[in-house]
Formats: structure tokens, C-alpha cells, sequence
């Protein structure tokens, strides 16, 4: 028969530590306690539940449904005491240690600079770290605070936060001379006959062509006369610029150019519209470095925009 009382939350906090840990040994260990007082602990939660919380055999302890569930339920409440208790011992002390970013290379040119350089100049006593890297890794794996990657698939236990513009599109363009002396293709497949400057990842593939327009999708492989690592990716603008052939990458990128005239939209109708890139890190408790930097984002996603 269930028991009029409720466990304590020092009781539920052994609970959690005996199914992450998986024995009550390890979890004893992890919370300086004894053994026997860990399973003494387990016993009273399930007497005064009524429910077995926890199936123990000769070598492992493993949830039952009814602990599973539970366990489900109270790990993000948990959390999130941990989170109040560390902003509220962080009130009023200054920001500072290192924020460390492992991003994609094409927040490098406009989206993320900006945004260092107002975090800078908010908090002088962080430091910043950024690991540039097209491949996808698992950052925080690698001992980063967070990442930044466009339309990475992501753990369970991550959150996403958008940073930058919402939206991009991937952008064909080309100089004025150069079209005046090859002519302007029609539909994508026109640039098979076209000199292309194509960008490469580290890992070795080529950045795709795609392109979509009333409900038709096509890729485009076309030939490469030029090809240049994304890490270089301005340059490859450049060249461009200078006549050496069609370009497809990101819109943003390219705008400034269509503002000065060195380059020329290319089949804008067939541009295709990609969500932007996003800040993603574990749910768990976040340092003070990431607190603020998400901080920053969101306020400049309050601020009315500039022009390019």
C-alpha cells in the first residue's frame, strides 16, 4: 500500500544518480555515500510510491517502466534547479573564461565576426575560441562550448538557436563581361556549357547546385574550371568578379557585389531559399560564457536591421 509520504529531493536526486550511473555501487562513489545507504534510499522511495522503481540483479541495476518514466520526468526539472542555483551565484559577477566555437566556415564571413566583436567589447574578461570546420563532428564532444552548422542533425539532447538571418538563398552569379561574352544561360542545365568556379570542402565533395523553381528541383555537376577550398571562398568572389566564370553560393555573400555591379544575378527565379545557420549545445546546465553570447544573439535579433 502506498505510503502518505513523498520522497525528498535529495532522495530523488540518488534515485537519478543510481539509473545514470547503472549500479548503486558507482553511484555511491559519485555522491561520497555509502552503498547500503544508496539502497536504503531506493527502498524508501519505492515503499513510499508503492511502485519498484529500479531491477536489480548480480550485475546491473536498470529502471523499470515506472522508473524510466520517472526518471524521464524529473532529469529536465533537475536541470533546471541546477541552472537557477548557478545564475543565481553568477549574479552580479562578471563574465568571464573562454567561449569555445566550433563552426561551419560560411558563418565567417558575415554572420559571426560581427557578433564576436559585440561580445568582445560586452565582456572583456571572456576569451573566444573558434575552430573552424566544414566536416560534421560532434563539437561538444570535442571539447567545445557549442556549435554552428546549417541544417545538422542534431542529439536529443541539444538545443538549437538560430543565429543570423533566418533564411538564405543559394545564389548563381557572374561579371557583366563575362556574360556579354558567353550569354546568359536559360535554365540550370545551360551552365553545363558554362565556366563554373566551384568551391570544395575539407572533406574533399563539392559544394552542390541546386536549384528550384515552380515545383522543379534539379542539381547541376557541372565542370569546374576553377576550384577553390570554401576557406577561400572570397577569393573564388573575386575571380568572379574578374570574368572567369559563373559562381553558386550564398546570397548574402554576393549581395555587396550586386550592389557595386561586378556581379550580375543569374537565374534569381531558380535561387533556392535554405534555413539559416544555428547555434546548437547540450540542454544541460551552460557555462556563463555561452549564457551571455546566446544573450547577445537574441538581442540583436531584436535590433532593426542594417543596411548591407
Amino acid at each position: 500500500m502506498k505510503n502518505n509520504r513523498e520522497p525528498s529531493l535529495d532522495d530523488l536526486a540518488v534515485f537519478l544518480a543510481v539509473c545514470k550511473a547503472g549500479g548503486f555501487r558507482a553511484a555511491a562513489t559519485r555522491l561520497g555515500m555509502s552503498p547500503s545507504n544508496v539502497s536504503d534510499t531506493i527502498a524508501r522511495i519505492e515503499t513510499m510510491l508503492g511502485v519498484p522503481l529500479l531491477t536489480r540483479n548480480t550485475r546491473s541495476v536498470v529502471p523499470t517502466e515506472a522508473g524510466q518514466a520517472l526518471a524521464a520526468r524529473l532529469t529536465p526539472l533537475f536541470a533546471a534547479t541546477r541552472a537557477a542555483l548557478h545564475d543565481v551565484v553568477d549574479a552580479g559577477r562578471e563574465v568571464q573564461g573562454l567561449l569555445k566555437l566550433n563552426v561551419a566556415g560560411a558563418v565567417m564571413v558575415d554572420i559571426l565576426p560581427p557578433l564576436i566583436d559585440r561580445f568582445l567589447a560586452a565582456y572583456p574578461a571572456v576569451q573566444v575560441e573558434v575552430v573552424v570546420d566544414d566536416r560534421f563532428v560532434d563539437a561538444i564532444a570535442d571539447g567545445c562550448t557549442a556549435g554552428i552548422r546549417y541544417g545538422e542533425r542534431l542529439a536529443q539532447d541539444m538545443i538549437a538557436v538560430p543565429i543570423g538571418p533566418r533564411y538564405q538563398q543559394l545564389a548563381l552569379a557572374a561579371a557583366p563581361a563575362y556574360l556579354a561574352r558567353r550569354g546568359h544561360p536559360a535554365h540550370p542545365r545551360d551552365l553545363l556549357d558554362h565556366d563554373c568556379i566551384r568551391m570544395r570542402f575539407s572533406s574533399g565533395a563539392l559544394t552542390a547546385w541546386e536549384f528550384e523553381h515552380a515545383g522543379e528541383r534539379v542539381t547541376i555537376d557541372p565542370p569546374s574550371r576553377l576550384t577553390i577550398g570554401v576557406e577561400a571562398a572570397p577569393a573564388a568572389i573575386s575571380l568572379a568578379c574578374a570574368g572567369h566564370g559563373m559562381i553558386c553560393t550564398f546570397g548574402n555573400w554576393l549581395a555587396p557585389h550586386f550592389a557595386s555591379g561586378e556581379l550580375v544575378p543569374v537565374l534569381p527565379d531558380w535561387w533556392q531559399q535554405f534555413d539559416g545557420p544555428r547555434l546548437y549545445f547540450p540542454s544541460r546546465l551552460m557555462p556563463a560564457t555561452l549564457r551571455a553570447f546566446i544573450d547577445l544573439i537574441a538581442q540583436a535579433d531584436d535590433s532593426p536591421p542594417t543596411a548591407r
